[in-house]
């Protein structure tokens, strides 16, 4: 008999443990959120992830003849020669870097290198996309290697970035690109993650498709016919009546897309490049990607351009345009629908979102297994970006500006040679040094280039008229030893596409205004060369 009820005993144990179990996971089941919207969102990021998985580098023996075009404004020498010799030792044709006539220090930096394939150009900027315009129209050869003056090459980028060129429909060509230096900053790393992402799992579907969005302006390859006919669209951009001033890189991708060309990616062309290392800097470059996301996509479906690419682009970009509203609809349900005041609801909540964190971030977990520690930061930075950052941005979409670049400091905040590990040879900050004075006898100039307005573009912006694109007939002399030329200018009251009223635009650099007037003699777009 005792044996009999200690098996009785035993069983009742055992059902109630069971029972326990079954009641909490029917408990665990409403912290769960399994929705329609949830359901959809995981299935495009799977489809994204496995088209990205199966897309493979163009590998083949197409070379072709190549010019970089590097804009660069008040940037830290250290990082542009560090720089410089990363372009230099893959032998390209030629090196363009358009300086802004207050960056005497890296012009006589870079003249002392003595290589001839570099050209430095002193240029009065008037925002990034003046300078890509000068250094494409002086480029020369048959591909235009588009990159930033912080950006590095690692070891055979310049050479697989031209293999895709072999098919003579893409136009433009992106890089897999990272942070440099990413363990130096916790931003960095988060930086970093963020990037793989985008690099592993979105891109490469994309690529592979023939429409990336985006070519990021880090380093990207066109093919120069691709890119000579929209200059004028890239240049004189308006939006609801404002002069664009960031946003450079995806506007020009879509106008090369809806040239009738393709975009694609080039894994195993690899660059690296500086990102801030501090909070603030962090989230306004957030703001200002936003706000160019925005303005970009929507012109793009306003124009129609976004209904002619591939299924993957289309979902891709709708999905970022409407990320506040998924994110939002994501964190009611947790919150309002299967959130309860315990410690059980509240611990599901926070499994569930670090979980799902997780397995998107597995292409960059596996890689680096120690950003683990690092998750559930990245969770709260990806909720702040996805919602507050995400709809100030949208509401604030045409303000234009750069927020991490400014007329009056050396280097981008936060992405100093000073926030880099080991030693800083300069100041985390630098007053940028005024020009120097023209002297009594300017040299005299060379035939200045003219350029008539860019010919219209399929599916392009129609232009209400040309830019005018004259020389100057007086120039602020460079540093001692340097020859000086005029080039094309913006004219500054461009009108503004056929639907917006013409805004005049100010001599901007970068979205800030100059605290000091140009050089006497040196007008907006005017030019120094070497």
């Amino acid at each position: 008999m005792d044996t009999l009820a200690a098996l009785a005993a035993s069983q009742t144990s055992t059902q109630v443990v069971i029972d326990q179990l079954v009641a909490f996971g029917h408990e665990a089941l409403k912290y769960v959120p399994v929705g329609i919207a949830g359901v959809i969102v995981w299935a495009l990021w799977l489809y994204r992830v496995v088209l990205s998985a199966r897309a493979k580098p163009v590998v083949n023996g197409f070379r072709t003849t190549t010019s970089v075009v590097v804009p660069s404004y008040h940037e830290d020498p250290d990082i542009l020669l560090r720089c410089l010799d990363s372009w230099r030792s893959q032998n390209p044709d030629e090196i363009i870097i358009v300086l802004d006539v207050a960056d005497t220090e890296a012009y006589q930096r870079i003249v002392a290198v003595g290589d001839p394939t570099v050209k430095p150009i002193l240029f009065h900027h008037v925002g990034k996309r003046s300078a890509l315009g000068q250094g494409i129209r002086l480029a020369r050869y048959d591909v235009v290697v588009l990159v930033d003056s912080d950006t590095s090459w690692e070891p055979g980028l310049l050479e697989n970035v031209q293999m895709p060129f072999v098919d003579t429909t893409v136009g433009g060509v992106g890089t897999q690109q990272n942070v440099y230096q990413r363990n130096s900053s916790i931003w960095r790393i988060i930086a970093d993650w963020l990037v793989n992402l985008r690099y592993f799992n979105y891109v490469p579907a994309m690529g592979a498709a023939g429409a990336v969005p985006c070519l990021s302006g880090r380093t990207a390859a066109y093919r120069r016919s691709a890119v000579l006919p929209v200059l004028d669209n890239l240049e004189n951009e308006f939006f609801l009546g404002r002069r664009c001033v960031a946003g450079d890189d995806g506007r020009l991708t879509w106008l090369v897309l809806a040239s009738g060309f393709k975009t694609v990616h080039q894994e195993s062309a690899k660059a690296l490049s500086m990102f801030p290392a501090t909070g603030k800097a962090f989230f306004k470059q957030r703001i200002r990607w936003s706000r160019n996301s925005y303005r970009t996509y929507l012109t793009a479906i306003a124009k129609g351009w976004i209904w002619r690419v591939p299924f993957v682009t289309k979902i891709t970009v709708l999905q970022i345009i409407l990320t506040p509203v998924t994110m939002g609809i994501t964190m009611w349900y947790l919150l309002f629908s299967r959130l309860e005041l315990s410690v059980i609801g509240a611990a599901f909540t926070i499994a569930w979102l670090l979980a799902g964190r997780a397995v998107r971030g597995f292409s960059n977990l596996r890689r680096h297994p120690l950003d683990l520690f690092v998750l559930p930061i990245l969770a709260i930075v990806v909720i702040v970006i996805a919602l507050p950052i995400k709809v100030f941005s949208f509401v604030t979409m045409n303000k234009q500006g750069w927020l991490t670049r400014h007329a009056d400091q050396m280097g981008g905040d936060g992405q100093t040679a000073a926030t880099l590990d080991g030693p800083a040879s300069r100041p985390a900050v630098q007053t940028v040094p005024a020009p120097a004075p023209a002297p009594a006898s300017a040299p005299a100039a060379a035939p200045a280039f003219a350029m008539a307005g860019a010919p219209a573009m399929a599916g392009a912006p129609a232009m209400a008229g040309a830019s005018a694109m004259a020389g100057a007939s007086a120039m602020t002399a460079p540093p001692a030893g340097a020859a000086t030329t005029a080039a094309p200018t913006t004219d500054q009251s461009a009108p503004a596409a056929a639907s917006h009223a013409a805004e005049p635009a100010t001599a901007t650099t970068s979205g800030t205004q100059r605290a000091s007037q140009p050089a006497a003699g040196l007008q907006g777009g005017e030019v120094a060369a070497a």
